[in-house]
């Protein structure tokens, strides 16, 4: 028996802007119903969108509520391409030695720390799996 490869959902002529420095807009579902939508670094491992966040944001409560979750990222070099993904929450992972959100330091502002951490901020890293993407060229 032959396992047939499953196709990507992000077609890979978008490496280039995963890998960018482009923000994600990152869009759940707030408490009523209403959307919540707001700016974050992301990393992309070509399996899984990953976002730092804090336990004390709004965010966090909303995708461990539901974990239906859409992404928006723009390219900075041409506003007219885009790629917009929706997914779900797979996995939350405690990040308390800042691994993550100083990777995404790193790439953003080329630092080897994340020059914003607060004392008493509990990072975790969201782990997006893809499930359905638009895009324009």
């Amino acid at each position: 028996m032959q396992t047939q490869k499953r196709e990507p959902v992000i077609p890979g002529s978008y490496d280039d802007l995963l890998a960018s420095t482009a923000v994600a807009h990152i869009a759940t579902i707030g408490p009523h119903g209403e959307p919540q939508n707001n700016p974050v670094w992301f990393g992309w491992d070509g399996e899984y969108l990953k976002f730092s966040q804090t336990k004390t944001r709004q965010k966090y409560r909303n995708i461990q509520r539901d974990p239906r979750i859409a992404v928006s990222i723009v390219d900075p070099e041409n506003h007219l391409r885009y790629l917009e993904v929706r997914g779900e929450v797979v996995r939350i992972d405690e990040d308390p030695n800042l691994d993550f959100i100083n990777e995404m330091a790193n790439k953003y502002l080329g630092l080897d720390e994340y020059p914003y951490h607060q004392p008493g901020d509990e990072r975790v890293v969201i782990v997006i799996e893809p499930r359905h993407a638009t895009y324009m060229n």
